[in-house]
């Protein structure tokens, strides 16, 4: 019987050896773009509630922007939270919460709306603001949609081929709006691993903030949630003289300075948990409300207490929002 030379076994073993050394760079290669891009096609946040905070739903970055900016819309126009759980549910299924240029027949955007269906133009429709704008104009014609089935309520609006596919994803949709709309407080975070960016720093931070929420955040913070917004002056939320020029300090109060501790304090988180669902997009190294801090690049992307008082006495007296950019 022929035996292999030893050579050729040596030949196979530094093959096979080589392969794998190969394969291993490879992974090396994606795992360190996976952390200098954010990691954009892996979840990279979460948001967790029910008893106990057992219930949580992953989602990546670039669904947590859209996921803000639709709250944002919904709650700018006084809708309650179940108006936002609808929408959230319906742009779940329709574009997994990606801004899509592409989709059935001429389908584009969050909830894939068509320009020849008479939903705007194609530049219009791929505005996150206006798309979900749109939603929203069309569900409070929808009579009694809040006391709908979500599914109802979400398919009398897109007309969809598949009415019952909705449902799927009403547990994640409730507990991205609790989170957004600032119901559910230090709930979302993200693991702030930074993408790349266009524009980045404190007057980017603004920029997107009035985007979301128009002029007024700037000086007032808004309204509360669930109330109507109304005009007022804005202020400059620029850092006085002294800081660090990084920092973007949002006064949280109502539209008249008479909101509730409760309104106020949802109204603080939502803006709060806006800007960590944003700090990937816009390069936000930390957030601080109400005795808690979050922190990008975490280990562990809790929201923890800050100071000494501990994170009860501090919410007592919540203060503004404090959005720190890196540079």
């Amino acid at each position: 019987m022929l035996q292999p030379s030893p050579p050729r076994k040596r030949r196979g073993r530094l093959a096979r050896t080589g392969a794998a050394s190969m394969v291993l760079i490879a992974v090396a290669g994606y795992l360190a773009v996976q952390y200098v891009t954010g990691g954009a096609g892996a979840p990279g946040c979460r948001v967790t509630g029910g008893e106990g905070g057992r219930a949580s739903y992953e989602f990546t970055p670039e669904q947590a922007v859209n996921a803000a900016t639709i709250t944002a819309v919904g709650t700018a126009r006084g809708l309650p939270e179940r108006a936002v759980t609808i929408a959230l549910a319906a742009a779940l299924q329709e574009s997994s919460l990606r801004n899509l240029d592409h989709g059935d027949k001429d389908s584009l955007g969050l909830f894939q709306q068509r320009p020849s269906q008479g939903w705007g133009r194609p530049a219009e429709i791929m505005d996150p603001i206006y798309s979900a704008g749109l939603f929203y104009d069309h569900l409070v014609e929808v009579p009694g949609y809040l006391d709908l089935p979500l599914t109802d309520a979400a398919q009398r609006v897109q007309r969809s081929a598949f009415p019952y596919a909705y449902a799927q994803h009403e547990p994640g949709a409730e507990l991205l709006a609790a989170a957004l709309t600032g119901r559910s407080a230090a709930t979302l975070t993200c693991d702030g691993l930074f993408g790349t960016a266009r524009e980045t720093g404190p007057d980017a931070v603004r920029a997107a903030l009035v985007r979301d929420f128009g002029q007024d955040v700037l000086g007032t913070a808004g309204t509360e949630v669930g109330a109507a917004a109304s005009p007022r002056p804005a202020t400059s939320s620029r850092p006085a003289a002294g800081s660090d020029g990084r920092t973007v300090t949002l006064p949280v109060t109502g539209g008249t300075g008479s909101g509730s501790a409760e309104e106020r304090g949802r109204r603080g988180w939502q803006l709060a948990h806006w800007a960590v669902a944003n700090a990937s997009s816009l390069h936000i190294q930390r957030v601080t409300y109400a005795g808690r801090e979050w922190t990008a690049g975490n280990t562990d992307s809790r929201w923890k207490p800050t100071g000494t008082a501990g994170a009860k006495g501090a919410e007592r007296a919540a203060g503004p929002v404090r959005i720190t950019s890196v540079r």
